[in-house]
């Protein structure tokens, strides 16, 4: 179907790995009574739809939730709730939560305080889409001294092999802190590190970097190191925005 959409939004329709993903893990793992948390276009509330028995799509921009409605409209089964989802009642409970507020590391998005709150809602059989995500990090040699994401994939060059740090559970106890130290090996001089987040959308379905979700994020370091084995440690808040990121080599 067509839909309407603002520039960005068309952008994230045209990321077809995105929607694939998010397609597979809806189509198979939604049911009852769906809330779509943040849903932009509509098209995740779209998924859902055919698989629910009714669906509730929460977004809080106007005009965004504008073009959802029309969207959906001819969807018997499907509202378009403009509200900010991190202040939504929900009127019963809910045997599906989607939420696409991603972010790599969940850092610069709403995805952890928005779910913080929603899981009160869940049915305790309910389920979550996405489940959860992996956090990896690697010692990379960069070009610039400010945290910047590395879209292109030409900002940095990798000096060392990729380490998973963190994995974030959304149905388990979800804290807003991480604060943990890094053990990387760097084959090569390095002054930052990479964090490239992978996207657990159920058990079997790992999704890592799209064009449109999770670009890699580097974080300087200051000067460089040399190579060998590097401890970092790094704190930040999930939905505290990039200004809450520390690091630093031990």
């Amino acid at each position: 179907m067509r839909f309407r959409v603002t520039p960005h939004h068309h952008n994230l329709l045209m990321d077809h790995q995105r929607l694939s993903a998010f397609y597979e893990a809806i189509s198979s793992s939604a049911r009852g009574v769906t809330y779509d948390l943040g849903a932009g276009s509509g098209v995740l509330s779209y998924f859902a739809a055919g698989v629910s028995e009714k669906v509730i799509a929460v977004e809080k921009d106007p005009k965004i939730a504008a073009c959802a409605s029309e969207n959906l409209s001819h969807l018997e089964n499907v509202r378009v709730v403009n509200q900010d989802a991190l202040e939504f009642e929900f009127t019963e409970p809910a045997d599906t939560i989607i939420c696409e507020m991603l972010d790599t590391a969940l850092i610069d998005e709403e995805q952890v305080p928005v779910l913080q709150r929603a899981m009160d809602f869940l049915k305790p059989d309910g389920r979550v889409i996405p489940l959860g995500i992996l956090n990896a990090a690697e010692p990379v040699l960069m070009n610039s001294d400010n945290i910047i994401y590395d879209e292109r994939g030409s900002d940095s060059r990798s000096a060392g092999p990729l380490r998973v740090y963190s994995r974030v559970n959304f149905k388990g106890n979800l804290d807003d802190r991480f604060r943990g130290r890094l053990k990387l090996r760097a084959t090569g001089p390095f002054n930052g590190i990479r964090i490239t987040t992978f996207t657990i959308l159920q058990d079997d379905i790992i999704c890592g970097p799209t064009p449109m979700m999770n670009p890699p994020l580097m974080i300087p370091l200051g000067s460089a190191e040399e190579p060998g084995e590097a401890e970092i440690e790094l704190s930040y808040r999930m939905g505290g925005g990039l200004g809450s990121i520390r690091a630093e080599v031990l």
